[in-house]
């Protein structure tokens, strides 16, 4: 049975609330039979993304695994109601229709529900300008719906959050099965996909 190429965006630096909730997103990915690259802004050579160094072989494997990625999983910490500026940067390295027929679920904390609306006003154009037909529903996230333990990428998400993020992840997960079915009528078959 084919299977679906998901791709996930998460940021580094101090923002634990984010990796968290991102983190929390992997494995039930996963479980329903996603094969799921994950990347990290820290993962690239800063002088690449900042000269927008388009033959660094990062950032040529960077867009070449968007390009065979069926869906995008989004994340970015929210700070004065804007998406991380690394997100940014590293989106302006990807071709004009770089995000076209895929599936993209946005993921964002903040530390107040007033940065909520980021997502809608300043994140969704972007994606929008890379000809992303299909992003879903945000899901937003308060920094204290996440817990702070001892471990770094682990902890535990609050009742209310993890709702919202089974909920996100089955639109996500329908959208994939929605891009497989696409792909594969195209190729001149038929597929049945289960749920």
């Amino acid at each position: 049975m084919p299977y679906a190429r998901c791709f996930t965006f998460r940021q580094p630096f101090a923002q634990i609330p984010f990796r968290r909730s991102a983190g929390s997103c992997q494995p039930l990915v996963t479980s329903r039979g996603v094969e799921v690259t994950t990347l990290r802004i820290r993962d690239f050579n800063a002088e690449d993304l900042l000269f927008a160094r388009f033959d660094s072989p990062q950032v040529l494997e960077f867009i070449e695994a968007v390009r065979h990625a069926d869906g995008l999983l989004i994340g970015t910490p929210v700070y004065k109601a804007s998406f991380s500026g690394a997100l940014k940067t590293l989106l302006d390295l990807l071709p004009e229709r770089a995000l076209h027929g895929k599936v993209v679920l946005p993921l964002a904390t903040g530390g107040s529900i007033a940065h909520m609306l980021a997502v809608d006003y300043a994140l969704k154009p972007v994606l929008s300008a890379l000809k992303s037909q299909e992003v879903l529903h945000g899901i937003f996230a308060i920094d204290t719906q996440i817990s702070y333990d001892d471990n770094e990428e682990g902890g535990t998400l609050d009742e209310i959050l993890t709702e919202r993020l089974h909920e996100g992840l089955e639109h996500f997960h329908h959208g994939l099965q929605r891009r497989l079915q696409a792909r594969h009528k195209q190729a001149g078959g038929h597929l049945q996909l289960a749920l």
